[in-house]
């Protein structure tokens, strides 16, 4: 049931941009890919596969029903330095093809968990917290919802909760 559109509520509907905006703002946000306003106002969730984002997308499922609003599952692709290859300085990121958002799609299609309420998946590639927050932005999210990172990258580098959490301009849902 992935694209379903269901109507907005009264008091959430978008009045029409006001006649101050400037011209090069408005061109601006034309030029960003549009997302489809069925989802506008909806639950943002990362998804990769993994246990704790199984986790994360069942949370964000029932937030969304109980919200009314629609899910959009972020799967973002993975960017490695070069440095990891060449040992080249400065780093530069290149992405690494990545096949799973396809699978994960198929997957997320057969799910019966998932006809309750209207979704789309969104792949992206590069940080995954810049691009959970940049999704959020794009549909005017009300919340983003993740699973919390466990072993040793995490302590290395930093849960991706616990730097989305800081930067983020929406409430951010870690589920255990």
């Amino acid at each position: 049931m992935a694209g379903h559109e269901f109507p907005e509520p009264a008091d959430r509907k978008r009045k029409p941009l006001a006649d101050h905006v400037p011209s090069d703002v408005r061109a601006a946000d034309q030029a960003r890919h549009p997302c489809d306003p069925a989802f506008r106002h909806g639950v943002v969730v990362g998804f990769d596969g993994s246990t704790s984002s199984e986790r994360a997308l069942a949370y964000a499922i029932g937030m969304a029903r109980r919200s009314g609003s629609g899910l959009i599952i972020v799967h973002v692709a993975n960017r490695l330095p070069t440095t990891v290859w060449a040992g080249c300085e400065p780093p530069v990121f290149v992405d690494v093809p990545d096949h799973r958002t396809e699978v994960l799609g198929l997957e997320l299609a057969c799910a019966d968990y998932l006809a309750e309420v209207p979704w789309i998946l969104v792949e992206r590639g590069g940080d995954i917290c810049h691009e959970l927050e940049e999704v959020g932005r794009e549909y005017s999210a009300d919340a983003i919802v993740v699973g919390s990172t466990h072993g040793i990258v995490g302590r290395i580098f930093g849960s991706v909760a616990g730097r989305l959490a800081k930067r983020a301009q929406r409430p951010v849902v870690v589920i255990p």
